[in-house]
């Protein structure tokens, strides 16, 4: 069977790259939309305007509207339409990402990322994750070709809310778990072949760089110090776990974010931080051994990832509103279905609950 390997044109990661993003924009087109949120342009938009100074690419910015929904998609490339932009570049989180790549995709445009958080593993797949404008999670938008430049300024990622780059250390620590149920199962990859030995020995080192350096990465970041161990786990939450989960494939846990987007209590709770609960989750359906399941909810609670239903927001834990998680998460086209092992809704809910279970012991409440 075909494997193939996704991963971006070109990867740059360090204090003080946006100031160069003109310099790499040049390199791709002369008219360039910038999609940015206010506050982003607010933070950074005069650092990215001087970079393009001295190159011959125009930029211009557009504010993001907060969903990447078809709506948003379409707005954006009537106006790539309408300018003539010949190149489309997100700076700020995922929606922005994810919308930036869409809207490239429809305009045939290149693109570039440019993320201002470590809050998921967005930026270098080809991959769109789709929402409707109420922010409930509609589809996966499969693209052909990966970002051709992904900027970090980790200067600008030290100085986000702690918080976020937690949130990619919850979606990263996803990685090598998904990654491991796909290569058992030989399922096909978000690249559309099977997983190669690259792929998933990257997915490992992910997981092993979570593990090593997440705690001292997020009590440096926490004390506004940009050192070896953030820029470690910048790298993890981003490249790894990019190239990680869209050559080996998703599995459970992402399955469980999707289930859990259903319940407006969990709309407040970023993305990783729904991944990480879904990753207990999958580990549960799994019957993992103990001191695996151990040591994952323990790292979890380490780093202030959530460990039950109660800290993602659903104060009021119901039957039907945890079994309408479960049908969602375990819906035909949902990649729950890349298990090795047949999941249906049943045990999709029962291993919700028993994950919730977990996380209360290992909390001791």
């Amino acid at each position: 069977m075909t494997k193939i390997l996704f991963s971006p044109g070109k990867y740059i990661q360090g204090p003080g790259e946006i100031k160069n993003l003109g310099k790499y924009a040049d390199t791709l087109g002369k008219k360039a939309l910038i999609l940015i949120s206010a506050g982003g342009y607010k933070r950074s938009g005069q650092d990215v305007l001087e970079g393009f100074k001295e190159v011959g690419c125009t930029p211009e910015f557009e504010t993001f509207h907060g969903e990447c929904s078809y709506n948003e998609i379409k707005r954006i490339s009537q106006i790539v339409k309408e300018k003539g932009f010949d190149l489309v570049i997100g700076i700020g989180g995922g929606k922005i990402f994810d919308t930036a790549k869409a809207v490239a995709y429809y305009e045939k445009t290149p693109v570039i990322i440019c993320p201002t958080i470590a809050s998921t593993d967005a930026p270098c797949s080809a991959l769109s994750v789709i929402y409707t404008d109420e922010g409930v999670f509609e589809e996966y938008l499969f693209l052909p070709g990966n970002p051709n430049i992904v900027l970090l300024d980790t200067e600008i990622i030290s100085k986000s809310p702690v918080r976020l780059t937690v949130a990619g250390i919850g979606d990263a620590l996803a990685t090598y778990y998904e990654a491991r149920a796909c290569v058992k199962s030989e399922a096909t990859t978000c690249a559309n072949g099977k997983a190669t030995s690259a792929a998933f020995a990257l997915a490992k080192l992910c997981l092993d760089t979570l593990l090593e350096e997440g705690v001292k990465a997020k009590v440096a970041l926490e004390a506004g110090a940009l050192t070896p161990a953030v820029e470690k786990i910048v790298e993890a939450n981003t490249l790894l776990s990019g190239i990680g989960f869209e050559s080996c494939g998703l599995a459970g846990a992402h399955a469980i974010h999707n289930g859990l987007t259903v319940l407006e209590e969990c709309h407040s709770m970023y993305h990783g931080e729904k991944v990480a609960f879904g990753t207990i989750v999958q580990l549960v359906l799994e019957n993992v051994p103990l001191d695996e399941l151990e040591e994952i909810i323990e790292f979890c609670i380490q780093v202030g990832l959530p460990v039950t239903l109660e800290q993602l927001g659903i104060q009021e834990i119901t039957e039907e509103k945890i079994y309408k998680v479960a049908q969602a998460a375990a819906s035909e086209n949902d990649t729950l279905h890349n298990m090795p092992f047949d999941v249906t809704v049943e045990s999709t809910y029962n291993a919700i609950l028993a994950a919730n279970a977990y996380g209360h012991q290992f909390l001791g409440n």
